[in-house]
């Protein structure tokens, strides 16, 4: 059999193709690119003084203890209390099993040590210290919508909370899923930078459960179908979707349509994340279960500012 010879100068076109291919790539997902280009000011709010207590409500509204909570009985000082946040909860999705951060004030295993502008590109950016990506389980793409007072007030609250020693294990993620340089062609895809900005067609009860919902909330991260990458299919957002860990489990679609809450009332809503009783005397299950734990400690005018917005959505079926 005849061998096939390519010149020696096609061989140099092809590494040199390659070679800029994956220069090209090592550019496109540099963290600080992406800031120059889509980023915004991460420094502390000018003469503004962070209140804790504001971060505390803004704590429960992201829900930040059902992903970061400690099961472990034996951490100290901080065991079995409801903000023991050295992490270790597993997500399971189909891209792998992610193990959640302590997120506690401890300086080496936590982000006692973290700087706000570090603490601000994490939630905005998906940056972490080191330089590194990190994975959009952490729900960043919703995150950046939260406003630099909110993030100083909420970095105030977890720098008061008791320290958790103890590093969780690495995500447990196949090739190519645990590649986290990749992560930074994602976010030109799903991360657009831009702040939350107020409508000005729509009252100001209205938007503040728009911002609730859209930004610290998060809701639709898991409310919502996804695309092939991992991103939110935006046309369908909030008309429910597979359950992120798999299976036949649903999300429930949460847009006014018959399919989702359609009959329920303002005041439905409002009950539902005040107690977790649904209109039928149903109550939450599962993953929502613990979503209620944490509307529990919202204001009613939080509770009823994300109602409204949430039954003026377009209605969209499943």
């Amino acid at each position: 059999m005849a061998t096939v010879r390519f010149p020696r100068s096609w061989l140099l076109v092809l590494l040199g193709l390659a070679g800029a291919g994956c220069a090209l790539f090592w550019g496109l997902t540099d963290p600080d690119l992406f800031h120059a280009v889509r980023g915004r000011d991460l420094s502390p709010p000018s003469g503004f003084v962070a209140d804790a207590g504001r971060g505390e409500r803004l704590f429960w509204t992201g829900g930040c203890a059902s992903c970061h909570r400690s099961d472990q009985t034996d951490q100290t000082p901080a065991n079995n209390t409801a903000v023991a946040l050295g992490g270790r909860q597993r997500l399971k999705t189909p891209f792998g099993t992610f193990v959640m951060p302590n997120i506690s004030s401890h300086p080496q295993d936590g982000i006692g040590a973290w700087s706000f502008e570090a603490f601000a590109r994490a939630m905005r950016e998906g940056v972490l210290p080191d330089g590194r990506h990190a994975f959009p389980a952490f729900p960043y793409a919703s995150y950046q919508r939260i406003s630099t007072d909110d993030l100083a007030d909420l970095f105030a609250f977890l720098k008061s909370v008791p320290a958790v020693a103890g590093r969780p294990p690495d995500h447990e993620l196949a090739f190519p899923f645990n590649l986290r340089r990749g992560i930074g062609l994602w976010k030109w895809l799903y991360l657009d930078g831009a702040p939350f900005t107020p409508s000005p067609e729509h009252s100001a009860l209205w938007n503040r459960g728009a911002y609730l919902v859209n930004g610290p909330g998060h809701c639709a991260e898991c409310h919502s179908p996804r695309s092939l990458a991992g991103g939110i299919i935006e046309s369908r957002r909030f008309a429910g979707g597979p359950s992120p860990e798999g299976g036949a489990g649903r999300v429930p679609n949460i847009t006014p349509h018959a399919e989702g809450l359609g009959r329920w009332s303002v005041e439905d809503i409002e009950e539902f994340l005040k107690t977790g009783f649904t209109p039928d005397f149903d109550s939450a299950g599962g993953s929502m279960a613990e979503v209620i734990k944490n509307t529990t400690q919202l204001s009613d005018d939080d509770r009823k500012a994300i109602a409204t917005y949430l039954k003026a959505l377009p209605p969209l079926p499943k």
